[in-house]
């Protein structure tokens, strides 16, 4: 049966508005400040991305280019990969790929392209077990490859660990991005503008314009959207689907885990393809669950995603659509549904569209995770932690 709400959510104001000492009670003031922070975290990344020093560390990274780039990852930080490895493999002409740490633990030879490469490890804290464990094995086994660690943790392990290594080169962000809540929000946008440092320095530009663009819009976002996806967020459902295209497909994996975690494994989420949900997965719009569908600003890419919405429309599959991108066409958004219309969103790059499209996934998960009578803070009480907790690592592939 869908899980009813258990208390009357309120708008994004009255969250804001609360006193501190109610906000902390209802456990809500880490999420919601690192959510509503991130216009201005992204902005402080921008800047260090175009610090001299920072420059510097990524050209010489790219100094021989690789013939291969491994973003790693668990979790949410190997989404952040997935958003990035598109945008890096079309910018830089180096294939690229995203590849779970866990995955590279268990089963490298079998995962990681032979080297020369260029592992880029990406974690909030850097203290999850898999994180150091990955590049210990890689810098033992894989002397051709080169590591660079991107964190927002500079007491962590993946800070810490290799400083007389030569091979290891960290990219430290804000502090304030190393987000107290358990789920991971402004830490996951922030990791993956910084990994576009890679791009912009081969290119020879800096992103701080482009950062500004797509802050003031995520701003508007909250200003105009807020209240509506608090609405959206308290409706009855128990499933949800997100779905992307390219660097947004990233998104909408961070989407629905968002959804997932926060709300304490309530509500089921899928995410997809545009192309990819005919194939058997439409199947799970037998049910009334919101489809969270995040637009490409390319023109020839959205034309398929705009065919497949209309099909569901035509087929009257799933619930409530939330579309979200520039120039949304009307024929696309019917009543009860939710245009979120973003101008200028088409004028940033792919993984700016996708920090933003993972925005309003968090709003979504939050205000769903209020409106269950959970804590966002620390849902799911018991069975997440906010850093995984230390497990055995055991020794070199037999075999795998």
């Amino acid at each position: 049966m869908p899980v009813k709400p258990a208390v009357i959510v309120p708008t994004l104001d009255s969250l804001k508005a609360a006193p501190a000492a109610e906000q902390q009670r209802l456990g809500y003031a880490d999420t919601l400040r690192e959510v509503l922070q991130q216009p201005e975290t992204w902005r402080d990344t921008a800047s260090r991305l175009a610090d001299a020093s920072s420059r510097g560390m990524l050209r010489e990274l790219l100094a021989t280019p690789p013939r291969h780039l491994v973003l790693t990852g668990s979790g949410s930080s190997v989404y952040v990969g997935e958003c990035l490895a598109p945008a890096l493999q079309a910018g830089l002409g180096i294939p690229s790929q995203a590849i779970a740490a866990g995955s590279l633990l268990t089963h490298r030879r079998g995962t990681l392209p032979g080297g020369p490469g260029l592992l880029v490890s990406i974690a909030r804290s850097g203290d999850s077990p898999e994180s150091a464990g990955v590049v210990d094995q890689v810098l033992e086994a894989e002397p051709d490859y080169r590591h660079l660690v991107i964190t927002c943790n500079a007491q962590g392990q993946l800070a810490t660990r290799y400083r007389h290594e030569p091979r290891v080169r960290v990219l430290q962000l804000s502090p304030r991005t190393n987000d107290r809540s358990l789920v991971m929000t402004s830490s996951f946008t922030n990791l993956l503008l910084a990994g576009t440092g890679l791009l912009h320095v081969a290119a020879d530009e800096t992103p701080v314009e482009l950062a500004d663009l797509s802050a003031n819009i995520a701003s508007s976002v909250f200003e105009r959207y807020g209240n509506a996806l608090a609405v959206a967020g308290a409706a009855d459902f128990d499933a949800a689907l997100y779905l992307g295209s390219g660097c947004s497909f990233g998104a909408a994996r961070e989407a629905a885990l968002k959804m997932l975690e926060m709300s304490g494994g309530a509500v089921s989420a899928m995410c997809e393809t545009y192309l990819g949900l005919r194939h058997g997965p439409m199947s799970w719009l037998d049910r009334p669950c919101p489809v969270v569908a995040f637009l490409s600003g390319t023109p020839a890419v959205r034309a398929y995603e705009l065919d497949l919405l209309r099909e569901i429309s035509r087929k009257r599959l799933g619930g409530m659509r939330i579309v979200v991108g520039d120039g949304i066409p009307a024929d696309v958004i019917g009543a009860g549904d939710l245009a979120i219309e973003l101008p200028g969103l088409s004028r940033v790059d792919d993984v700016q569209q996708a920090m933003v499209h993972v925005v309003v996934g968090q709003l979504l998960a939050l205000f769903r995770c209020l409106a269950l009578g959970q804590q966002p803070d620390a849902p799911a009480q018991g069975v997440l932690t906010r850093v995984v907790q230390a497990f055995a690592i055991h020794g070199g592939e037999q075999g795998a």
